[in-house]
């Protein structure tokens, strides 16, 4: 088989040109792709198992109609992922397709149909306003039914991810970093090359950068938007997704309270953003004494990073307590 691989091309030393994301209608679009053929997935038969008698038909259907099993599917469906991006952000934004981009997209969903699936989207392009509406309607629909119940452990997995990746390339550079996010990426000639089964191309992101965004639904496997308005992006298997990663927050702290032990889990758990000694005695129960012994332990291990603002210590979680509390369950 001939390869094929498409090339973002980036300066080696300019760590400035990668970015980190986080893509909800991502997860959204390859949650309705598990759920049409689950027999490929058998890492997400678990939130499957969860999910499953609440998938809302209606919307499920329609979103059939653009996202098939494997191959193409809207790139309007995901909007250009950011580190703070939220759903509630993602469906407004899909409400604001512009016409013209829908109007490439869904074309290039007809031209791969046939049949009632071709003449269905031929219908939305038809009426662009009220194709936008029924998919912003059904989006959330399958967001709340789908991912929403999942939602923070996902977003804890990718998170998590983000921090390892992030400190690899400080560590080690770009090239190291891009070495281990597939067997399908690595560093070549300046560029991050990324080996895929349909087409080449070559693009300069070097006045644009790329953002890499991993993924817990989207299975084992590497998606790329090259097109413009898009920002060049590269979508990969998050690290730490195992079977039960859909476990609820209950079992995950109780799994971090048998290793760490229940006070110092429930204060890395909550350690996502910096706060102080203070806020975290008060927040986990605990005299200021206790909470600073805690810390020190977590902060030792290398799980919590201490920094000085003012006359205020602040705490928050390494990348190191960021991959143990994402790979947890």
């Amino acid at each position: 088989m001939e390869h094929r691989y498409v090339d973002f091309r980036l300066a080696p030393g300019d760590v400035s040109a990668i970015r980190f994301g986080v893509s909800p209608g991502h997860e959204v679009c390859h949650a309705v792709r598990v759920v049409q053929r689950p027999s490929e997935h058998p890492l997400q038969w678990g939130w499957l198992r969860s999910v499953r008698d609440r998938v809302p038909r209606e919307a499920f259907e329609l979103f059939t109609l653009l996202v098939r099993e494997s191959g193409y599917f809207p790139d309007f469906l995901t909007t250009t992922p950011t580190w703070d991006l939220e759903p509630a952000d993602e469906a407004a934004r899909l409400r604001e397709v512009p016409d013209e981009l829908m109007r490439v997209d869904l074309g290039k969903v007809v031209v791969r149909s046939t049949g009632a699936r071709r003449q269905a989207v031929l219908r939305m392009l038809d009426d662009l306003p009220r194709a936008r509406a029924m998919i912003g309607d059904a989006w959330l629909e399958l967001w709340s039914a789908l991912v929403e119940p999942v939602w923070p452990q996902l977003e804890r997995i990718v998170r998590a991810d983000i921090a390892v990746r992030a400190r690899r390339i400080a560590t080690d550079g770009i090239a190291a970093m891009a070495a281990g996010l597939h067997h399908t990426v690595e560093w070549h000639d300046g560029a991050l090359r990324v080996e895929l089964t349909q087409h080449s191309e070559v693009l300069d992101c070097r006045g644009s950068g790329i953002v890499l965004v991993p993924s817990v639904l989207g299975g084992g496997r590497c998606m790329v938007l090259t097109e413009p308005p898009a920002q060049p992006t590269l979508f990969y298997p998050a690290q730490g997704v195992t079977e039960n990663w859909a476990t609820d927050a209950t079992a995950l702290a109780e799994a971090l309270a048998a290793l760490l032990g229940p006070a110092r889990a429930g204060i890395l758990l909550a350690a996502h953003e910096a706060r102080t000694t203070s806020q975290v005695a008060a927040d986990s129960g605990l005299a200021i004494s206790t909470a600073s012994h805690h810390l020190t332990v977590l902060r030792d291990a290398g799980l919590i990073a201490s920094r000085r603002d003012g006359s205020r210590m602040l705490h928050q979680r390494t990348p190191l307590g960021e991959a143990l509390v994402g790979t947890a369950l």
